[in-house]
């Protein structure tokens, strides 16, 4: 399809240099057309090769940088993700689509991504890419995105009977996924789950799941899962003033509130049992998910892709 729309992605990352260069590499190679990449801080490393790919705008969030904005570098990580997301996107536009993604997440498509996005309707501004999380402790195997309705509840109770009733949809981390804005639209601001014009939120078609998803590797393994935890609790997806997954009167908790019950109870064992359930990539998760037709395999051979379009960085 040589008419294809292009598209490309922003991202504000804080990460190991490894991280962030199989990052770029593998969405390069799912045909990006360009990568806005934004350095939280200073990686003269990261910088130098990331700047030496054709196909890379990489900007250092330094202090010049925060200087050119009215009010100075926010504290809140996840108000400098709207900002650079939205500086991205007001360019000069070089793509016609644009998505915000974080350096854990990854685009996973059967067919390229362009085509894809060539058969929305003309009047669609933003179209949804949904979720799935990797299982921890394997490299392949992702637990789906389970659509809401009636039928909900029940599915992840049965996959995870003991804690899944404290979790949105079975998932530790998002489930509204990441939004392709169409570019050179005016007065537009992108937040982290969606996309605003004239600060209304710009409707969204959902992208099917059996063609793309958003590859999310949320907790790799125990060990950086738990390592990740106390700034999580603070500061990220667990952070206190989060909603419950439902409503308090039938019983709805915050994973804030969860965390800090079963962490008071039991200490690390208990957020290990937790982890376990939810988490774990064991034959049992999975065969309960395949069950129910929510277990997606996908490689996502990131060093290939980094060899790929890389070739000269050694980590």
């Amino acid at each position: 399809m040589t008419d294809a729309p292009t598209w490309g992605l922003s991202a504000t990352i804080l990460a190991p240099f490894a991280d962030t260069l199989r990052f770029a590499a593998f969405h390069l190679e799912a045909g990006a057309h360009r990568l806005y990449i934004y350095l939280d801080q200073h990686d003269s490393v990261a910088f130098d090769a990331l700047k030496s790919h054709p196909k890379c705008r990489v900007t250092t969030c330094d202090t010049a940088y925060w200087n050119n904005h009215q009010h100075g570098r926010p504290k809140k990580h996840q108000v400098r993700q709207t900002m650079n997301a939205t500086h991205a996107y007001a360019r000069r536009a070089e793509v016609d689509w644009l998505i915000h993604m974080d350096v854990d997440e990854f685009l996973v498509s059967d067919r390229p991504i362009g085509e894809t996005l060539a058969v929305l309707p003309h009047d669609a501004l933003a179209a949804r890419v949904r979720p799935m999380e990797l299982l921890s402790g394997g490299t392949s195997a992702f637990k789906l995105f389970i659509p809401p309705g009636p039928g909900r509840a029940q599915t992840v109770r049965d996959l995870y009977p003991t804690f899944g009733a404290h979790t949105q949809g079975g998932f530790l981390s998002h489930l509204a996924g990441k939004v392709f804005a169409r570019t050179a639209l005016d007065d537009v601001r992108i937040q982290i789950h969606n996309a605003f014009q004239a600060q209304k939120a710009i409707d969204t078609v959902d992208l099917p799941q059996d063609t793309i998803a958003l590859a999310h590797c949320h907790a790799g393994t125990w060990d950086a899962w738990l390592a990740a935890y106390r700034y999580r609790l603070a500061h990220g997806s667990y952070r206190a003033e989060l909603a419950p997954n439902r409503a308090r009167d039938k019983g709805g908790l915050t994973l804030h509130e969860v965390f800090q019950t079963l962490e008071t109870k039991d200490g690390e064992a208990g957020l290990r049992a937790f982890f376990d359930e939810v988490c774990a990539d064991t034959p049992r998760l999975r065969r309960r998910l395949d069950d129910k037709n929510l277990l997606r395999m996908a490689n996502l051979d990131l060093d290939d892709a980094l060899s790929t379009h890389f070739p000269h960085v050694t980590l």
